[in-house]
């Protein structure tokens, strides 16, 4: 009975709209009927979104454009074939937060830079954890096993245990870091590239990698004097002199010790300053010191 009252009720309804229709003049009738139509139509389309809609964040108001959200995915497959753990997570930028002039590269979205950091980070931990692995199984290099002497080289001058590491580490990292930078930086990028510095009359040149060559077979002879070798170099664009933000690696060992910028000696073309002072004047950017345990001015 309810369900017949309910058809007959509703009936009553629509003949009753009829004859309200019927008797208003045309010109009425005409802008009632397209209201109507107009409900209807909002109507159906409310029905079809019935599920909750999602963006790129849900904690605010960002969105990622169609190609930003096509390179991170990419990155992230990468990093999984490389076997990097994928956060999802969003943390706060160190990098924004030591480097302000980045984040305005990424035009203020922090969630976009803190991704690229998370990411490049990983992969310096996982290097220090690979390499670790592999030389002392489970276990992490001791104070003793750093000052070991592992070799010399062709100078005579001694290989210590921490310096092979480190350069292990480092290019465990880099190989890495160079896929995500690829799709996740919107700049050009430049890794392990050497340059030659004149402090005094503010000029940097490029090294190529055939000069590099050359050098380093004379090193002996100190013929690197006055070149600087960062490991990454990150461009706003294709002014390949300057930077917006110079990383570099810094693997401690034993790794209780904290990061710390290489000082210059005396007799070095750079004597008495720190590394991050001459990446600075070199190429005008910000330099941060990256390591497994964060990263740092």
């Amino acid at each position: 009975m309810d369900g017949v009252h309910h058809h007959v009720t509703s009936s009553s309804r629509t003949l009753t709209a009829h004859g309200l229709l019927a008797a208003m003049p045309p010109s009425v009738r005409s802008g009632c009927a397209r209201f109507i139509f107009l409900l209807l139509t909002c109507a159906l389309l409310g029905s079809c979104s019935v599920g909750p809609r999602h963006s790129g964040f849900s904690g605010g108001t960002l969105r990622f454009d169609t190609e930003t959200v096509g390179r991170m995915r990419y990155a992230a497959a990468l990093k999984r074939a490389a076997g990097v753990a994928v956060s999802t997570v969003a943390v706060a930028s160190t990098i924004a937060l030591l480097a302000p002039e980045v984040l305005g590269f990424f035009q203020n979205d922090e969630e976009e830079l803190s991704r690229l950091e998370t990411a490049l980070l990983e992969c310096v931990q996982r290097a220090e954890r690979d390499i670790n692995a592999e030389r002392f199984g489970f276990g992490s290099p001791t104070a003793e096993d750093c000052k070991a002497v592992v070799g010399v080289d062709r100078c005579g001058r001694p290989i210590y245990q921490s310096m092979e590491l480190g350069h292990l580490k480092h290019a465990r990292a880099l190989a890495c870091m160079q896929d995500i930078l690829k799709e996740l930086w919107p700049g050009p990028v430049s890794i392990e590239q050497r340059y030659r510095f004149y402090r005094n009359a503010k000029v940097l040149e490029t090294v190529s990698r055939e000069q590099e060559k050359r050098l380093l077979d004379a090193d002996c002879a100190e013929e690197l004097r006055g070149t600087i070798k960062p490991d990454v170099v990150l461009h706003a664009d294709r002014h390949l002199l300057r930077a917006i933000l110079v990383l570099d690696l810094k693997f401690p060992c034993p790794g209780i010790r904290s990061p710390q910028w290489t000082k210059y000696g005396e007799k070095s073309a750079y004597g008495g300053s720190s590394q991050h002072e001459i990446y600075r004047e070199a190429f005008g950017g910000a330099a941060l010191m990256m390591s497994p345990k964060g990263i740092f001015e």
